[in-house]
């Protein structure tokens, strides 16, 4: 399968590249600037790389072009511009079917997960502070998504997720945090990549979101 991924030089996006490049997959990696490419330096004949600004649908449409499904793994980045949520996922909605493609898998985020039926994460104290601004962006993009006609699908991490190691193994969930025994929610971002791949290659939560947990 050819799949164009948008913010692959992240930490998310670069693992999400090496999962669909072990799979066997043709990939284009859409970088916000040149300066990225150094950071996605995996060389790979089924790899590319193409410099293009994500918020611009005209951008989307030229990367996207010939390929089955799109990732997005765009998030504010080092350099904290929260914005750059809600403007990738108008560009994504606007662009995408400009290229003749509809499949859309979202890297999304955890806080609008609920903790119980009709309470958020992100509306409640405990939720930290320095996350909630790109937590309400990621809640304008869900919005977003939900009112398009693209065939997305929007994966939310569980509560943390970090660098670790690939197990292959992970539980599903909906709309809810989920969490082991012991209340703990987390994932590897290394089984995190595996959910994304294993999402696209075999859909079972198109016009959802979903999350997954170890």
């Amino acid at each position: 399968m050819k799949i164009v991924i948008f913010g692959a030089a992240g930490r998310i996006g670069q693992r999400i590249v090496n999962e669909a490049l072990a799979r066997g997959h043709a990939v284009t990696a859409g970088l916000r600037d040149v300066a990225r490419l150094a950071r996605l330096e995996r060389r790979h004949a089924a790899l590319e790389k193409i410099v293009a600004d994500a918020t611009v649908p005209a951008e989307i449409a030229r990367i996207a072009t010939g390929h089955a499904a799109a990732i997005s793994a765009i998030g504010p980045g080092t350099g904290g511009d929260v914005g750059v949520i809600v403007a990738a996922a108008r560009a994504l909605i606007a662009g995408l079917p400009a290229a003749g493609l509809r499949r859309l898998l979202v890297v999304g985020g955890a806080g609008t997960l609920e903790i119980r039926p009709g309470v958020q994460r992100i509306d409640t104290p405990e939720y930290p502070e320095m996350y909630r601004p790109s937590g309400y962006a990621q809640k304008a993009a869900l919005e977003l998504y939900r009112q398009s006609a693209l065939d997305w699908s929007y994966l939310s991490p569980p509560v943390i997720i970090e660098a670790g190691r690939r197990s292959g193994r992970y539980r599903l969930g909906g709309d809810a945090v989920l969490a082991d025994a012991a209340g703990r929610s987390r994932i590897s971002m290394e089984d995190y990549a595996v959910a994304v791949l294993d999402e696209i290659e075999t859909p079972h939560h198109l016009r959802a979101r979903f999350t997954v947990a170890d």
